[in-house]
């Protein structure tokens, strides 16, 4: 569905040349829900605007099935245009413009009969879940229900691909859900190709088939989302990883370097469980076989669409020799172990 191939963007000014997009290959197949992840100036955003020819690649090729975004004329481009909905994170809706009436506006830009346009316009607001609030106008609705009017807009057109960028950034948790739930089930309804663009693992995690992470304008590590969270490789992927799961003060790097400096002969473990192992009283067994004191501290259980993830932090203190002992129970148990060491990158 979607290629990039060996993807560079350039932005040059009298005083400076950024390289936004370093050389990015990526293939996204049709009905995927594809997350693309990375902290602010990482390119992401930049990498989807190339998507639908809002910016064109100084070099490479950006294929939507078999259009060539950067070789399309102009009318070209905009009828492509009109198979690749997109939705915002400040959700762009006209404000003199009724829930209806946003949503009508690209029909009637695409000259969509009338009768025709109506009955789509229905048909989106209730696929959303706003029924009743057709007349409503955008100052009257909250940020869930505004980006559930952004959503229904940009399905409109019947998009082969919907392109996500930032989209729950501006919404609470539970409305994050809620969102994440409608854009999951649209997919499966329609095996609509999603593109989310993000820097919360935790959208990733949630509705996401695969990721791409990417630093400096590089895709630095990709893979399907649980071989991932099961596996990171790049510093920057466990750091992402980490503040998933400590969402509120992301103080777990920070604890673990203090333990590390405090306890140089203890080990500090961050212990990875999955489907029915993450409820298994592995701590128990290990403390009744071994004489060690565990110290807890930081763990949750998440889950993906299809798995369920544990992850512990913990700290090991006694004897040296029993702690190695410990280890090699973890591991024989099936607890996947990573030592963390006194070089943890952030």
């Amino acid at each position: 569905m979607i290629n990039l191939k060996n993807v560079n963007k350039v932005f040059s000014n009298k005083e400076d040349t950024i390289k936004a997009v370093d050389d990015v290959s990526l293939s996204i197949q049709t009905g995927e829900i594809y997350g693309i992840i990375g902290y602010s100036g990482a390119g992401k955003s930049t990498l989807i605007r190339m998507l639908n020819g809002l910016e064109l690649p100084s070099s490479g090729d950006v294929f939507i099935g078999k259009q060539n975004i950067n070789k399309l004329t102009n009318r070209e481009l905009r009828t492509t245009r009109q198979e690749i909905g997109m939705i915002f994170q400040h959700f762009n809706l006209l404000w003199s413009r009724t829930v209806k009436e946003n949503v009508l506006f690209p029909l009637e830009i695409a000259n969509v009969p009338k009768e025709e346009r109506l009955k789509k316009a229905e048909e989106l607001i209730q696929l959303v879940g706003l029924e009743g609030r057709e007349e409503a106008y955008p100052s009257q609705l909250s940020g869930g229900q505004k980006q559930r009017v952004g959503i229904a807009r940009a399905l409109a057109n019947d998009p082969k691909v919907l392109l996500c960028d930032e989209a729950t950034s501006s919404l609470d948790p539970q409305t994050t859900d809620n969102i994440l739930e409608l854009l999951l089930d649209i997919n499966r309804r329609l095996n609509l190709t999603i593109v989310m663009i993000t820097h919360e693992m935790n959208v990733i995690r949630k509705i996401c088939h695969r990721v791409a992470v990417m630093d400096h304008g590089r895709v630095v590590e990709e893979g399907e989302v649980v071989t991932v969270f099961k596996h990171p490789e790049q510093a920057i992927t466990k750091r992402f990883i980490r503040q998933d799961t400590d969402p509120k003060n992301e103080n777990t790097d920070k604890i673990l370097e203090q333990l590390i400096e405090q306890y140089p002969n203890g080990k500090l473990l961050q212990l990875k469980f999955h489907n029915g192992d993450a409820q298994s009283p592995i701590l128990s067994k290990i403390i009744r076989e071994f004489e060690i004191d565990i110290n807890i501290i930081q763990g949750n259980i998440q889950t993906t669409q299809d798995v369920m993830l544990g992850s512990l932090y913990v700290q090991l203190l006694g004897d040296k020799t029993a702690i190695e002992q410990a280890i090699e129970k973890f591991k024989q148990m099936k607890v996947e172990v990573e030592v963390i060491e006194h070089d943890l990158e952030r």
